[in-house]
């Protein structure tokens, strides 16, 4: 089943962005399992090509003033939200997640953009900085972009994590090769063709489709910065490769996110929100909730209204906003929730609702599901499941939600919901996640793009949105002016009264405040 938007003669100029040869591959139609679209698939070499493209075109566009650059993104803003309905098309046709989850996904790239052209002026411009002797030398800090980008972006949102990487780094005068998931490779894309329609320069995006380990590898061992979002496992493989080329990284790697739920909060409307924090996208979403704590004075109550909410959750495969959740993105995604749900099940845990594939809606789809009883010889228990699984525990005191939600070694996203908000917020600043929700499951956070997103410990490195979103793509230059010569005496003056008075100027600007 192909979507109204994707049209042979759409799919040709798709094909014209990617940077390849003769050699072809094809994608999945998810609702259906059959043949989506047929695509062009790059080598090495192709690679090799994409980065001298890349390099030659990302002189002249760094060279431009901001001011040049940044009507491009503005035109790119205004497209993408005329041809919504066109992007959305492509997300689900390639992904099988619902119509409300991939509008979703489409404001991403929107919210980015606009925060990036309101506040990419003042980020990028030269500061002053102190000099080491006031009056006598001048300091000023430049931003100076990284050269050509790698972005490798992923299968679950495929438009949002490579157009919203990819912005930032072309916005602070970078060229960028992009290597997205092979299988959801059209929507990002038509975020190119987006993007040259705008008016961005030829050459300054180039896209490579192919083998992750293969192509992925290539751009890794090539560009100047790399940015990754996937598993964990990858992105340690990426960060080795990239630190043995002192070449930096950003990386947004796994979770296994846990929401708190105190003993003051509001049942029924915590019920309710946590569903959508648990199964948007259909648990394919690293910020997904995947364990929840609940006080064991309210467990129970908790339990039958999110018990409740989730079977009101409507799943079916279609191009319009009927469904709450839509399919699973492959047979291996649905392999491993089946695995871990048969599992948890074989194991002793109670399954309260789900628990099953449905072949009659789709060959990926799977009930959102919701078990109990969880023990810790379970692969659900500790392990990523990445699907509509989430498994609800109890707890006694804030202190021991607290314990068991830091029990792991990811630390992407967290939620805490109480009434009380600022007794959740404080429980909230207690746990070890880049991320904290407070009365939400993630997108509270996620949507702030003033602020920093991203992951401690097996979770990533960097982040993006905020400033460092849009610094990280650059280099700190630091031009420093002596207008007059101090740091070395004449020679008519003896070194030893040279160090006398220079040890009397020091302490002086240590206590005058000077630096």
């Amino acid at each position: 089943m192909r979507p109204g938007a994707l049209t042979d003669d759409l799919l040709d100029r798709l094909r014209t962005r990617v940077t390849a040869g003769d050699a072809t591959y094809t994608s999945t139609a998810v609702f259906t399992g059959g043949e989506l679209a047929t695509l062009p698939e790059s080598t090495t070499g192709d690679v090799t090509t994409a980065f001298e493209r890349a390099t030659r075109a990302q002189q002249a566009w760094a060279a431009a003033d901001l001011s040049a650059r940044l009507p491009v993104f503005e035109r790119f803003h205004d497209l993408l939200l005329k041809n919504r309905d066109t992007v959305a098309d492509l997300i689900q046709a390639e992904t099988g997640k619902s119509r409300r989850d991939a509008f979703e996904e489409l404001c991403e790239p929107a919210l980015v953009t606009s925060y990036y052209l309101r506040t990419a002026p003042k980020l990028l411009r030269p500061r002053k900085r102190a000099g080491l002797m006031p009056g006598a030398i001048g300091a000023a800090e430049h931003r100076r972009p990284k050269g050509v980008v790698g972005i490798i972006s992923p299968w679950n949102y495929p438009f949002a994590l490579a157009l919203g990487d990819l912005i930032p780094a072309l916005v602070a005068g970078n060229a960028v090769v992009l290597k997205p998931d092979s299988q959801t490779a059209l929507s990002p894309l038509y975020g190119a063709e987006l993007l040259y329609r705008a008016g961005l320069p030829e050459d300054l995006l180039q896209v490579v489709l192919g083998d992750g380990p293969t192509i992925g590898g290539a751009v890794v061992d090539t560009c100047d910065y790399i940015g990754f979002t996937g598993s964990t496992r990858t992105g340690t493989q990426i960060a080795e490769r990239a630190g043995k080329r002192l070449v930096g990284c950003s990386l947004e790697l796994g979770g296994k996110n846990p929401m708190l739920v105190l003993d003051d909060v509001k049942i029924a409307a915590t019920a309710k929100n946590a569903v959508r924090g648990c199964f948007a996208n259909a648990g394919q979403l690293c910020l997904s909730i995947e364990r929840i704590y609940v006080h064991d004075s309210i467990f129970d109550s908790f339990a039958e209204a999110f018990v409740a909410e989730t079977g009101k959750l409507r799943l079916s495969a279609g191009y319009d906003y009927g469904a709450d959740i839509g399919s699973l993105t492959s047979q291996r995604a649905l392999k491993t929730v089946a695995e871990h749900v048969d599992d948890a099940r074989a194991k002793g845990a109670t399954v309260l609702t789900g628990g099953r594939p449905r072949p009659d809606l789709g060959p990926f789809f799977y009930e959102p599901t919701v078990l109990t009883d969880v023990t810790p010889e379970m692969l659900c228990h500790a392990a990523e499941t990445f699907g509509p699984v989430v498994s609800l525990y109890p707890f006694a005191s804030d202190e021991e939600a607290v314990a068991l939600a830091n029990q792991t070694e990811y630390g992407l996203n967290a939620s805490v919901f109480g009434r009380d908000r600022t007794r959740a917020a404080a429980v909230g600043t207690r746990l070890r996640t880049g991320t904290v929700n407070i009365n939400d499951g993630y997108a509270s956070a996620y949507g702030s793009t003033d602020a920093p997103m991203g992951g401690m410990g097996v979770s990533g490195l960097g982040r993006r949105h905020g400033a460092e979103g849009l610094l990280k793509y650059t280099e700190a230059q630091t031009i420093a002016t002596q207008r007059v010569t101090v740091l070395n005496p004449p020679r008519w003056v003896p070194y030893g009264l040279y160090t006398k008075v220079m040890a009397a100027s020091l302490r002086l600007m240590r206590r005058i405040g000077l630096r």
